[in-house]
């Protein structure tokens, strides 16, 4: 029978799977992606046509679906970030050529295949299972009870129990594991989707229960908002956005909805459409600056969104290491060569970042506690590389008091500790918990 437990951040970005064992020791599970091995599988689903397959689909995730949709846009449906509809009532299911696959359906297969690459690491999974929920879920009215009840009938295949615990809970009790004496941790988790912030009481080493959840708070805004920050304000201005047309005798702006499809990288392939295309090609008659709005065909006639992305994601990465980064891009109809302040990077996500800091304050009022009563920050997730987060938490706290590390796999490895705890059901979330 196996023993130990395995932890799951099943993320909006990236997912990643941790295993302990009944000694508390924590292996992370290994991908033998197409660009190398590594712990970390992309959140992503390709669909295609195949009538030999069940439902007449096959599919693949993770890196491996991003390589087949890469190959063949035009042929594949591509799906990322489904995790950001958990919790939207509106949603009711996605359209595959002529299927219809309810986000329960599309979970089942990404864990599928996330189970089947892991190979003999998963090939006997334990009989504890916790997967990690966001303190709160994204959008404007999250349905927790909902994704609660999503999550369940997803994770029903991996044919374990599974217990929820809130994801900044995994990290803290990660960062305890370090810890020799007792202290008061507060987790700030920085995703693709959200922000979720968790206190923590540690005692030291020995004590009879070693860890106490506090209070927690969280907000839907985080790395994906960081990225389309920059491609508002460096990318598609260039592409007509902001830019005006004529219509008889008057000047009209061009409307937003124009660029919509421009916040997800995988929807712009859908743009390449004879009616959406014929659109564009009328805007650009009319523009007073057609060659932005020939930026903008180019784009989506030659496949540029992922590209493009990566050159955001590239960007935001200098800049969080530099005062200054290049953005350079250079793509069939599209050439980009500009110098980029992070004090400019910093003005754009200003709104984000005074949004992110009020729900810090509201994870401390939730534990009744000031910022003085907090030994140790922990910062996770790959936005927390960024100066500005790390800046907005040193002027509560203090530099010396935070720490980070292990960005993108110290939930996972919590969680497979929390696994083994005796006191493990203290630790899950309620079923309507957070929004």
């Amino acid at each position: 029978m196996p023993t130990g437990a395995l932890g799951i951040d099943f993320g909006t970005t990236n997912s990643v799977i941790a295993r302990s064992d009944n000694a508390g020791a924590v292996d992370l599970i290994e991908f033998a992606a197409p660009d190398g091995p590594g712990a970390v599988f992309r959140s992503a689903l390709c669909f295609w046509q195949d009538h030999t397959k069940p439902r007449g689909l096959a599919h693949e995730a993770g890196p491996w679906a991003i390589s087949e949709f890469l190959d063949f846009p035009q042929e594949c449906r591509f799906i990322q970030s489904f995790k950001s509809v958990a919790a939207n009532a509106a949603f009711e299911n996605a359209g595959i050529f002529e299927k219809r696959l309810r986000f329960e359906e599309l979970g089942a297969i990404f864990l599928d295949h996330l189970v089947a690459h892991g190979g003999l690491a998963l090939a006997d999974l334990p009989d504890r299972v916790v997967v990690g929920r966001p303190v709160r879920y994204v959008g404007s009215r999250p349905d927790a009870a909902l994704a609660h009840t999503r999550y369940q009938a997803m994770f029903a295949m991996l044919g374990r129990p599974v217990h929820y615990v809130y994801e900044p809970l995994g990290a803290a009790y990660s960062f305890a594991s370090r810890l020799t004496e007792p202290a008061t941790l507060l987790v700030a988790d920085f995703g693709g989707g959200t922000s979720d912030f968790s206190i923590v009481r540690v005692e030291a080493p020995g004590a009879a229960r070693r860890c106490t959840p506090l209070g927690s708070a969280g907000i839907g805004i985080a790395g994906d908002r960081f990225d389309y920050r920059i491609m508002d304000n460096l990318v598609l201005p260039l592409l007509g956005k902001g830019g005006t047309y004529r219509s008889f005798d008057k000047e009209l702006e061009i409307a937003p909805g124009h660029f919509a499809d421009f916040g997800d990288w995988s929807r712009l392939a859908l743009m390449r459409n004879r009616k959406t295309m014929d659109q564009l090609s009328k805007l650009q008659r009319s523009a007073t600056d057609p060659v932005a709005i020939g930026r903008m065909i180019a784009v989506v006639e030659n496949e540029l969104g992922y590209a493009l992305y990566d050159a955001v994601g590239t960007l935001k990465r200098a800049l969080s290491r530099e005062t200054h980064g290049q953005f350079a891009f250079n793509g069939a109809g599209l050439s980009i060569d500009a110098d980029v302040a992070r004090t400019d990077f910093e003005r754009w996500i200003a709104p984000d970042l005074a949004r992110i800091g009020d729900t810090v304050d509201e994870a401390l009022a939730s534990a009744g506690l000031t910022a003085d009563r907090i030994d140790h920050v922990f910062l996770t997730g790959g936005s927390s590389l960024i100066p500005a987060v790390r800046a907005l938490f040193a002027a509560r706290f203090d530099e010396s008091r935070i720490a980070s590390g292990d960005e993108l796999t110290s939930i996972a490895h919590g969680l497979a500790l929390i696994g083994q705890a005796p006191d493990l059901d203290d630790w899950v979330a309620p079923e309507t918990g957070g929004a």
